[in-house]
C-alpha cells in the first residue's frame, strides 16, 4: 500500500511540475512577445487593425438587423400598447365611421384606440405622413402598461424595465396633455425630426379643405427618440380629422385585450353591424417574412466586410511572425518546447482578438447607431414597418470574439506549426520563403478553380435565394485565391519585355513583392469586385425602373380621394375637354398562402398598357376578358415557383366558391406573369367581369386621367372644384421621382457598406505597405549603396507597387462583372423577384478604379517616404550586424 501511495504522489507531483512548466514556459514566451510588441507596436497595431475594423461591421450590422426584427415583433401602436386585433374598414373601403369607436366603447371596452392616418401637404409642395389617435385613451393604456410592468418587476427583464422607465416618462407635465386632447393646433414628433423640420418649434400645413386658405400654424413638440416614432407624425385624433379633412372617419381601431375573447364579446353584441372587418396581429411574422430577403443582403455585405478585416489581420499576424522568425528560433534553441511555444502564440492571438473585439464592438454600436436612420427609412418606404429604438446584447460581443478567434486560429495555425517546426540550425532563407509562397499560391489557385467549378455546376439548379447567396459566397472566396498567382505570371510576362537594366530589376523584384501584398491586395481585390458588381447592379436597376415606370405609368394624373367623391370626380372630368381620358381601378388586400397580396382590377385598356408581361399564353387577352385566365405579378410567381398555365386561387376566390357554385368562382388560371418592382406583397390583376362575379367592392379605390395640357392646370381644376386635395393627388413626374428616389434608397444601404469594405481594403492596404517599406529597407539600402538615388528609389518602389494594385483592379473588372451577372440574375431575382437587365456602366467601373489607384498611391507613398528620408546606410550595417 506505501509503494503505491507513494507511486501516487510521485504522478501528482509530476503533474504539477508538469504544469507548473507548462506554465512557466508559456509565461515566459509570452512576456517575450510583448517585450518586442513593445518596440515595434506597428506590428500589434496591424493585427487589432484587422480585428476592430471586421468586428465594427459585423456589430454594426447585426446590431441594426436584429433591431429591426425585435421592432416587428415588439411594434406597438404609437404612443400605445402592441395591439392584438384591428378593426378595419370593409374590402374596397377607405374609411371607417366613428361610430363603430363610439358603440365599442359605450359596450364597455375601454381597451380600444382609434386611429386615423394619411397624406397632408406644406407649403413647399412636401407630403408628409400624419397619424391622429386618441391621445387620452393612449395614455390611458399605456400608464396601464406600465403599471402591470412594475408589478412584474421581479422578472429581471432589463429590457421590459427600460421600456416602462421610457414609457412612463410620457405623463410629464412638461408635455400640454390639456391642449392636445383639446384639439389646438400641436403635433409630436421624435426629437430627430423635429430639429429636422421645425428647429424653431414651428410647422406650417396647407388647409386641406380650402388650399386658398392661410396656411395652418401647429406648435410642435419633440418627444425623446426612444419614444420610437420614428419618421411618423402624431395629432390627436380630432385635430388629425381636421389636417386630413376626414370629419367623423377612421382609418382603423386598435384593441388590446386577449383576442378569443374579444372577438366573442364584439360578435355576441353585433358591434360592427357589418361595417367593418376584425382581424388577429400576426406577431411580425408577415413584416418578418417580406424583409427577410433585406436583411439577409445586409448580412451578406457584413460578411464580406469581415472577411476583408480578417485578411488585414492575418496579414499583420503573418508580417508579425516573420519579423521574430529569429526570435522563435532562438526560443526553441534555449530549450523551449514546441508545444509550449505553439501554445503562447495562441494565447497571444486570443489575447488580441480580446481586446480587438472589444474595441470593434464599441465601435460597431456606434456605426449602428448612425445605420439605422437609413435602415429605418427605406423599411418604411417599402414595407411601411417602423423601427423602435436600439438596443444591444452582450452575447454579440462573445459571438464576435467566437467568430473572430475561430477563423484566426483557422487561418494561423498552418504559420504556427510551420514556424515551430522549422529546423533550429538555421532560419529558412529567402529563396526558400518564395519558393514556399510560389506553392501556397498554387494550391490556393487549384482550389479556387475546383471551387469555382463547382458553382458553375451547382447554380442552375439552385432555386432558392438563399443556396444561390451561399454559392457565390465560395465565388467570393475562390476569387482573391486566384490573385497571387495570376499577377505572379503576368509579371513574368511583363519581365520578358523589359531589356537588362533597372527598369527589368524593378519588374522582376515585383514577383518578389507578390507574397508579402498578396494578403492586401486579395483584401482590396474583395473590395473593388464587391463595388463594381454593386454598382453594375444599381445602375441595371435604376434603368430597368426607368424603363419599367414609363410603360405603367400612361395616365398624367392619379388621385386617391374619398369613396364618396370618386364618382363625382370622375364625371367631372369627363366632362372637360382637354381630358382625353379617364382610367379607375379596384383594390383589396387578400392572401395567398397566409401571405398579403393585393387584388386589383382596372378598366381593360389600362390592363393592357400597364402591364409589361414577362410571358403570356397566345389567347390571353380573350380568356382574360372572360375571366377564366390572371394575371399574376413576377415576385408572386418567382417567390412560390408558378408557371404560365398553373392554377391560382386566393381567400377571395374561396370565399366566393363557399357561396356559389358557379364556374366562374373556381380556381383561375394564371395567363400572364408581369413585371413589378413596386409592390413587395405582391400583385395579382383580374377582369373586372370576375371582380364581379367574385363579389368584390364596386367602388373604385383610386382613379386617373389624362390631359392635354399642363398638368398643373388640371391639379388647379381639382383643388378649386373642392372634391379632393392636393395631398390626395401625383402627377406622373413626381410619381416617378418618388419611385427612383425610394428604389435607390434600396441599395443604399448596401452601398454605403461597399464603401466602409473599400475603406476598410485601403487602410489595410495602407498598414501592408507600411509594414513592406520597413521590411524592405535593407534592399533598398543596397541598391542606395550602387548609386541608385533616393528619389529613383522612391519612384521605383512606388511603381512596383502601383503595378500591383492595377493588375488587381484588372483582375476585378471581369470578376465584378461575374459577381454582378450572378446578383442580378440569381440573388436578386429570387429574393425579390425583379428581373432587370444586366447593363455595364464603364463610367462607373473606371471611377472606381481611379479611386482605388489614388488611394494606393496614399497608402504606398506616406510608408514608402516615411522610410527612405532615413538614412538608409543604417539599415545595410545593421543587417550585417
Amino acid at each position: 500500500m506505501s509503494n503505491q501511495s507513494s507511486q501516487a504522489n510521485d504522478a501528482l507531483d509530476n503533474n504539477r511540475h508538469s504544469r507548473i512548466t507548462t506554465l512557466s514556459e508559456v509565461g515566459l514566451s509570452l512576456g517575450i512577445f510583448f517585450a518586442h510588441y513593445r518596440h515595434a507596436p506597428l506590428q500589434a497595431g496591424a493585427i487589432l487593425l484587422g480585428i476592430v475594423l471586421a468586428v465594427t461591421l459585423l456589430i454594426g450590422v447585426k446590431s441594426t438587423n436584429e433591431n429591426a426584427v425585435r421592432s416587428y415583433s415588439e411594434a406597438t401602436e404609437l404612443l400605445s400598447q402592441r395591439a392584438s386585433l384591428l378593426i378595419t374598414p370593409n374590402a374596397g373601403a377607405r374609411y371607417l365611421d366613428e361610430a363603430v369607436y363610439f358603440r365599442l366603447r359605450q359596450s364597455g371596452i375601454s381597451n380600444a384606440l382609434a386611429i386615423v392616418n394619411g397624406l397632408v401637404v406644406d407649403p413647399q409642395g412636401r407630403r408628409w405622413q400624419i397619424q391622429g389617435s386618441d391621445l387620452f385613451a393612449a395614455i390611458n393604456l399605456q400608464t396601464t402598461q406600465v403599471s402591470s410592468s412594475d408589478n412584474k418587476a421581479d422578472s429581471g427583464n432589463s429590457h421590459s424595465n427600460s421600456n416602462s422607465n421610457s414609457n412612463s416618462n410620457l405623463v410629464n407635465p412638461n408635455i400640454p396633455i390639456a391642449k392636445l386632447v383639446a384639439a389646438e393646433n400641436i403635433l409630436l414628433m421624435s426629437q430627430s425630426l423635429a430639429n429636422k423640420v421645425a428647429p424653431n418649434g414651428e410647422f406650417f400645413l396647407q388647409d386641406p379643405s380650402n388650399e386658398q386658405a392661410p396656411d395652418i400654424k401647429l406648435e410642435v413638440i419633440g418627444l425623446d427618440d426612444d419614444f420610437g416614432l420614428g419618421n411618423a407624425i402624431v395629432a390627436d385624433i380630432s385635430l388629425a380629422q381636421k389636417l386630413l379633412n376626414q370629419p367623423h372617419q377612421l382609418s382603423y381601431i386598435a384593441l388590446f385585450d386577449k383576442p378569443d375573447q374579444l372577438i366573442t364579446r364584439i360578435n355576441q353584441a353585433d358591434l360592427l353591424q357589418q361595417q367593418a372587418d376584425i382581424t388577429e396581429q400576426d406577431q411580425g411574422q408577415a413584416l418578418q417574412e417580406l424583409t427577410r430577403s433585406f436583411h439577409l443582403n445586409l448580412n451578406a455585405m457584413s460578411m464580406l466586410a469581415f472577411v476583408v478585416g480578417l485578411f488585414i489581420a492575418y496579414n499583420g499576424v503573418r508580417y508579425s511572425l516573420m519579423k521574430r522568425q529569429r526570435l522563435l528560433v532562438q526560443l526553441l534553441q534555449l530549450g523551449i518546447q514546441k508545444n509550449y511555444l505553439m501554445l503562447a502564440l495562441i494565447c497571444e492571438l486570443a489575447l488580441l482578438v480580446i481586446i480587438g473585439s472589444i474595441l470593434g464592438f464599441i465601435l460597431g454600436l456606434q456605426l449602428s447607431l448612425w445605420l439605422q436612420p437609413m435602415v429605418a427609412m427605406t423599411l418604411e418606404q417599402l414595407y411601411g414597418a417602423r423601427l423602435m429604438p436600439g438596443s444591444w446584447q452582450w452575447q454579440w460581443l462573445a459571438q464576435a470574439m467566437g467568430l473572430t478567434l475561430f477563423a484566426g486560429l483557422l487561418a494561423c495555425l498552418p504559420l504556427y506549426r510551420q514556424l515551430t517546426n522549422q529546423p533550429l540550425a538555421r532560419i529558412s532563407t529567402k529563396v526558400s520563403q518564395v519558393g514556399q509562397l510560389i506553392r501556397i499560391h498554387r494550391i490556393q489557385f487549384s482550389v479556387a478553380v475546383i471551387g469555382l467549378i463547382g458553382c458553375a455546376l451547382a447554380f442552375p439548379f439552385a432555386k432558392q435565394y438563399q443556396v444561390s447567396l451561399g454559392l457565390m459566397g465560395i465565388v467570393i472566396i475562390a476569387i482573391p485565391l486566384l490573385l497571387p498567382l495570376t499577377i505572379y505570371k503576368i509579371s513574368q510576362w511583363l519581365a520578358r519585355l523589359f531589356p537588362a537594366g533597372i527598369w527589368h530589376y524593378m519588374i522582376a523584384e515585383t514577383k518578389e513583392l507578390i507574397g508579402p501584398l498578396s494578403l492586401a491586395m486579395m483584401a482590396m481585390l474583395l473590395a473593388l469586385t464587391a463595388n463594381i458588381s454593386m454598382n453594375t447592379l444599381v445602375g441595371s436597376f435604376e434603368v430597368t425602373l426607368k424603363t419599367w415606370l414609363e410603360s405603367r405609368l400612361h395616365a398624367d394624373l392619379y388621385m386617391r380621394p374619398s369613396s364618396d367623391k370618386i364618382l363625382q370626380i370622375q364625371d367631372f372630368l369627363n366632362d372637360k375637354d382637354k381630358v382625353s381620358g379617364v382610367y379607375t381601378q379596384w383594390t383589396v388586400q387578400s392572401q395567398y398562402q397566409n401571405m398579403p397580396i393585393e387584388l386589383v382590377t382596372r378598366d381593360l385598356y389600362s390592363t393592357q398598357v400597364t402591364s409589361s408581361l414577362k410571358s403570356q399564353t397566345n389567347d390571353l387577352w380573350s380568356e382574360f376578358r372572360a375571366g377564366n385566365q390572371i394575371l399574376i405579378s413576377e415576385p408572386i410567381a418567382i417567390k412560390y415557383d408558378l408557371n404560365i398555365g398553373d392554377s391560382f386561387s386566393i381567400a377571395a376566390f374561396e370565399k366566393s366558391a363557399e357561396k356559389e357554385t358557379q364556374q366562374g368562382t373556381s380556381p383561375k388560371t394564371i395567363g400572364g406573369i408581369f413585371f413589378d418592382y413596386g409592390n413587395p406583397k405582391g400583385q395579382v390583376v383580374i377582369d373586372q367581369t370576375l371582380w364581379q362575379q367574385v363579389g368584390l367592392p364596386e367602388m373604385p379605390k383610386s382613379i386617373a386621367a389624362s390631359y392635354q395640357g399642363d398638368i398643373s392646370e388640371l391639379e388647379q381644376i381639382l383643388v378649386d372644384s373642392k372634391l379632393i386635395s392636393s395631398a390626395q393627388m401625383y402627377n406622373q413626374a413626381k410619381i416617378k421621382q418618388q419611385a427612383i428616389a425610394m428604389f435607390k434608397q434600396t441599395f443604399s444601404i448596401t452601398m454605403v457598406l461597399n464603401s466602409l469594405t473599400l475603406i476598410v481594403a485601403a487602410i489595410g492596404l495602407f498598414s501592408a505597405c507600411l509594414m513592406l517599406t520597413q521590411a524592405r529597407q535593407a534592399p533598398l539600402a543596397r541598391l542606395y549603396a550602387l548609386g541608385i538615388t533616393k528619389g529613383q528609389l522612391r519612384l521605383m518602389t512606388f511603381v512596383q507597387m502601383q503595378l500591383i494594385v492595377l493588375l488587381t483592379c484588372l483582375v476585378a473588372l471581369p470578376t465584378g462583372a461575374v459577381l454582378g451577372y450572378l446578383l442580378i440574375n440569381k440573388v436578386t431575382l429570387q429574393a425579390f423577384g425583379w428581373s432587370i437587365a444586366m447593363l455595364w456602366d464603364w463610367p462607373a467601373y473606371i471611377r472606381v478604379v481611379v479611386i482605388a489607384l489614388t488611394t494606393s498611391a496614399a497608402a504606398i507613398g506616406i510608408p514608402l517616404y516615411w522610410q527612405t528620408r532615413k538614412p538608409l546606410i543604417k539599415s545595410l550595417q545593421q543587417e550585417a550586424i
